[in-house]
């Protein structure tokens, strides 16, 4: 997810910033942009090169923009639940692009159509608008600021006008999310990395519980809800962010290196004779691993750069045909050795097995298995496609079954308390993570208690 307000090349700078968080979305990306006096969207199913291919945006010209890749967690293909979406009414027009999930959305949803409201997506970001129109009675900051309070999960909101951009952030701060500076302009984006493409320079990172309004007059704060302490996920640091982001004060590149650090102390493997990372998200702690057991680093495993994210696609099928087109062994790296094989994650097992059967044909002599986080036992329920148990290996076998399973020599995970070692530089300035796919403790619940501004229309 991106943002820009106050800069002549809106959309051009928006595009850039999307291709630099392709990674976290692969499904259909979309850019609105703003002139001051109307709404424009371009958007499509895709990746971002392919969306804007051809794309002139010298004829779409504003000073102010949002966009958005699509991560989806159903295999739908509907074109209608590529963000940013567009709602038109007499009073204006209005984009929402939205990183996370509304646990309380269908219950809202349902609640909106009793009171006479159509939905034209099944995405939960729409029930924002929804909720925003109900509220209209007073100025828009208030009603996005009493609509935010009415829900329940993980979000990230980017809300653009013609007049207006607002930012918002959940109230456990799950979701990433940064503001920074490009001259006079502000830009937000839900990871670094895409400051650096555009030469942006870092200011700080959006609040859990706040509410931004940037206009024409500068940059207004307000803090609409405050939980302690923060949560953001972990899987984050895992897996999803680009090495080269920081989040929470904390370099992920960094945080995964330690991760591999904390895990070769807890696991080491005796005799072994060389440490391989599956790329990329796992080369890191791979590199970690090494130093900390004093073997050598080698790229065993190598990636076709031109195949996307096999955990993010949208079905089983897709995901065992990204793993047998993305990676090869390298023979000569890992003929008659015995590997450390380092990963960052297992969710359903299917890119573990794939990879040690790969390294086993290319003539390994044994291959161990060491996972650079905690075993994922729990669904999540903020917008990572892990929704059932029956799905996740660990959920459902023993490390003594997962490796039968993937056919490895040995399997190991990191601890829960070697991986908040890695990422919780700091305990004392609300560093904290949610870890609720790998704990089973949810931050937050549709039912929690502690809310109590959501009612029904």
């Amino acid at each position: 997810m991106f943002a820009i307000w106050g800069h002549k090349k809106a959309a051009e700078i928006t595009y850039y910033g999307l291709h630099a968080q392709q990674h976290r979305g692969q499904d259909g990306a979309g850019i609105v942009v703003t002139d001051g006096k109307e709404l424009t969207v371009h958007k499509d199913v895709g990746l971002v090169n392919d969306v804007f291919s051809g794309y002139n945006f010298n004829q779409n010209q504003g000073h102010a923009a949002i966009g958005h890749v699509r991560n989806a967690t159903q295999d739908d293909g509907v074109f209608n639940n590529v963000q940013p979406f567009v709602f038109h009414t007499l009073n204006g027009s209005t984009a929402i692009a939205h990183n996370g999930k509304i646990v309380n959305a269908d219950s809202i949803r349902k609640n909106l159509e009793a009171a006479g409201s159509i939905l034209q997506t099944t995405s939960d970001t729409e029930v924002l608008a929804h909720l925003m129109r109900k509220n209209n009675q007073r100025p828009l900051e208030e009603a996005i600021i009493e609509s935010l309070r009415m829900l329940i999960g993980a979000y990230a909101f980017v809300i653009l006008t013609e007049d207006k951009l607002y930012v918002a952030l959940d109230p456990r701060g799950i979701r990433p999310l940064s503001i920074g500076r490009l001259g006079d302009a502000y830009v937000v984006a839900s990871e670094t990395c895409a400051f650096s493409i555009i030469g942006a320079t870092f200011e700080r990172e959006v609040l859990p519980g706040e509410l931004l309004t940037i206009s024409d007059e500068g940059l207004k704060s307000t803090r609409f809800l405050l939980r302690e302490p923060r949560r953001l996920c972990a899987m984050e640091y895992v897996y999803f962010s680009r090495p080269d982001s920081d989040l929470n004060g904390v370099n992920v590149h960094t945080s995964r290196k330690r991760m591999g650090i904390e895990l070769a102390k807890e696991h080491p493997v005796a005799n072994a004779d060389v440490v391989t990372g599956v790329p990329d998200s796992s080369i890191s702690a791979a590199i970690g691993y090494a130093e900390q057991c004093g073997l050598p680093y080698e790229m065993g495993v190598l990636k076709n750069r031109y195949v996307g994210r096999t955990f993010i696609q949208p079905s089983q099928e897709l995901r065992d045909q990204g793993v047998k087109m993305k990676l090869s062994p390298v023979r000569g790296v890992v003929e008659g050795k015995s590997i450390v094989m380092i990963d960052d994650s297992i969710v359903r097992g299917t890119t573990s097995r794939r990879i040690v059967r790969l390294l086993k044909e290319a003539g390994a002599k044994e291959v161990h298995v060491r996972i650079s986080s905690p075993r994922i036992e729990n669904p999540c329920l903020y917008g990572i496609d892990m929704l059932t148990k029956k799905e996740l290996i660990a959920a459902n076998h023993t490390n003594d079954e997962i490796k039968n399973i993937i056919e490895a020599d040995s399997i190991e995970f990191l601890s829960m308390e070697g991986m908040e070692k890695a990422i919780v530089k700091d305990k004392t300035i609300n560093q904290g993570i949610c870890a609720a796919c790998m704990t089973g403790d949810y931050p937050v619940l549709e039912n929690d208690q502690r809310k109590v501004f959501y009612r029904k229309y």
